[in-house]
């Protein structure tokens, strides 16, 4: 630890020297800094470095070097172990950092590091062009993208990964670094889920697809419907196509337009078939559910972008997730999942998901660290809440979900959908022995593992 006069020397040099803004405890509009998507964290790092370009990030880092600072990364600050913050370290806020580049003749997009799923749909509809993205809006692209990202286009484009095609990088020493598959290649591979164990992940370029065409039906049901309902949606799965998403779920019914005013403030049961595509195609996929006996619906054609926004929560709500892959879903998982919608959070934010995987997610390349690519299925406990007073039967919830289900999990896990949940689920989610390859080259790229505030490999 330096001394406080060294210390207040760098504060000041860096001040001084960042095109951004630089944020310490004391000064007016820090507590606004620090806050991030889960309201559940409050931590105080030593100092916040908004930046405004590289150079920012080059100087940001190495002022934490100076003083023997660990690095937290901030892009959209949605992780919900609140990883883009640290107690009494640096925080390399890459918010201001959002441009979005389109390339349309070479269907490739560069990301800034601070940019929003939003920023990037955004940029890409004109165009009709689109990647696989977060399922909300407020999402950071490059916290998704290096921990895998699955989305609602996955099944038919792949993991987010799967169309990484390169990342501008500074690493723990402050250097700049380009990795793709000719340059840096066990770099480049280890970005491919190693998450942002390596470095800050300042720009990246992705594939994009052609998407002229995007459709939904959203159908609410009665949550004594809901067995029924979820087997109909994994035969619609089954024998759909690849463009075919979405996912089965229970929720509150939230006062909105389309929701019937017995369902607002209760458990509801709900499809949301995802189509990349027309809508006469996707009614002709979607036509077994909305055969079902229901209670409102949402069938046609809707931008992919208004799409990303549809699920985006409120600030300052609490929230703990958690997930588990799975072998299957036959009948007696499905009266499993159903059974512990009883006993969900109501009324909350919260929501139970049954996400389809399969399609271009299992086609995609096996050498990258995402073990969870062959799971047909993933159930992700999604608690939100308002009250510091449900905490307990929230967090609950979470974990009583995953060990319902445990039966049929593959062990793999997405680690994006997760919090801390010690070192032995970081190695679920990478594979054991991507692990010891992923921890060799830590070893190499950030020995000191400056970059701990993640979900976190430690050098070999």
């Amino acid at each position: 630890m330096a001394s406080l006069s060294k210390a207040g020397a760098a504060l000041t040099a860096l001040r001084e020297d960042l095109t951004g803004d630089v944020f310490a405890p004391e000064d007016p509009g820090y507590d606004e800094a620090r806050a991030v998507f889960n309201a559940m964290i409050d931590r105080r790092p030593a100092v916040l470095a908004q930046c405004a370009d590289e150079d920012d990030v080059v100087r940001a880092v190495r002022f934490a070097r100076e003083l023997d600072l660990p690095v937290a990364v901030r892009g959209g600050g949605h992780s919900v172990a609140g990883m883009a913050v640290s107690d009494g370290g640096v925080v390399v806020d890459l918010r201001r950092m959002h441009e979005v580049t389109v390339d349309p003749a070479a269907q490739a997009v560069r990301v800034a590091g601070g940019a929003t799923m939003s920023h990037l749909d955004r940029a890409t509809q004109p165009y009709g062009l689109a990647t696989t993205g977060g399922r909300a809006s407020t999402t950071g692209v490059g916290g998704f993208v290096l921990g895998g990202g699955t989305g609602w286009l996955d099944r038919w484009c792949g993991l987010a990964v799967d169309n990484l095609l390169g990342v501008e990088l500074v690493t723990a020493d402050g250097t700049r670094v380009h990795a793709d598959a000719d340059e840096n290649p066990d770099l480049f591979w280890a970005l491919h889920g190693g998450g942002g164990n390596f470095g800050v992940a300042t720009a990246m370029t992705l594939r994009l697809h052609e998407l002229p065409e995007f459709s939904i039906a959203l159908v609410l049901y009665l949550p004594e419907h809901g067995p029924d309902v979820v087997r109909t949606y994994r035969e619609v799965i089954a024998h759909g196509p690849d463009e075919a998403g979405g996912g089965a779920l229970y929720f509150t019914g939230p006062p909105e337009e389309f929701v019937p005013e017995h369902l607002v403030g209760t458990l509801v049961c709900g499809t949301l078939l995802t189509y990349a595509g027309g809508e006469d195609d996707m009614r002709k996929v979607a036509q077994p559910l909305l055969a079902l006996p229901h209670e409102a619906e949402i069938v046609g054609a809707m931008p992919y972008a208004d799409v990303q926004c549809m699920i985006d929560d409120p600030p300052g709500m609490r929230n703990y997730w958690s997930a588990e892959y799975l072998t299957g879903a036959p009948d007696d998982f499905v009266d499993v999942f159903c059974a512990r919608a009883a006993s969900m959070p109501v009324p909350t934010g919260t929501q139970h998901v049954l996400f389809p995987q399969g399609g271009a997610i299992a086609d995609g390349p096996g050498e990258y660290p995402v073990p969870y690519r062959d799971a047909p299925w993933a159930v992700h406990p999604f608690g939100i809440w308002e009250d510091p007073a449900d905490d307990e039967r929230c967090v609950r919830w979470v974990r009583d979900v995953r060990a319902d289900v445990r039966p049929w999990s593959t062990g793999a896990v997405y680690l994006n959908f997760i919090g801390d949940e010690g070192t032995d689920r970081v190695v679920a989610g990478l594979g054991a022995e991507n692990t010891r390859r992923l921890a060799e080259l830590k070893r190499r790229y950030d020995p000191d593992n400056v970059f701990r505030f993640n979900h976190n490999i430690t050098p070999a």
